[in-house]
């Protein structure tokens, strides 16, 4: 369902916000597992608040908007949709290393391949399903 109550955002700014996602992913596999916390506040303020109310989002929006950078004007609600997903992945990822769990890099590897579909090849993953799922299961309108 496409969301108008909201702005609509910059790609190419949702682009590079899916590049951070993808380097701050790597940093916690790699080096820090405690970098998804930030994965999880920005997937929860820009999915659940909106990319609007997202401090890191209005600073990329300002920079590419005086670069003339921006791309083309997207609907918020599937990359909300997206955000949502980020904020879970991050989320159970940090529940599981704080229990000692292993399983913590299944989420964090998923971000990774996901995030990177999403900057380099513009394809998101998360947007797909939300697009297949309204397509074929409309809300019913009363």
């Amino acid at each position: 369902m496409l969301r108008f109550d909201v702005p609509q955002v910059w790609s190419n700014v949702i682009r590079w916000e899916a590049f951070i996602t993808f380097v701050l992913s790597g940093i916690a596999l790699l080096v820090a597992p405690w970098v998804m916390l930030l994965l999880v506040v920005q997937g929860f303020v820009r999915g659940f608040i909106g990319h609007h109310r997202c401090p890191a989002h209005l600073l990329w929006k300002k920079i590419a908007e005086s670069r003339q950078w921006g791309g083309k004007k997207e609907n918020a609600g599937a990359k909300m949709f997206a955000n949502k997903i980020l904020f879970l992945a991050s989320a159970v990822s940090m529940v599981l290393y704080f229990s000692g769990s292993a399983l913590w890099v299944v989420p964090c590897a998923a971000l990774i391949v996901f995030s990177f579909m999403e900057w380099a090849l513009s394809f998101c993953v998360a947007c797909w399903a939300y697009g297949f799922w309204y397509q074929h299961f409309p809300p019913k309108m009363e």
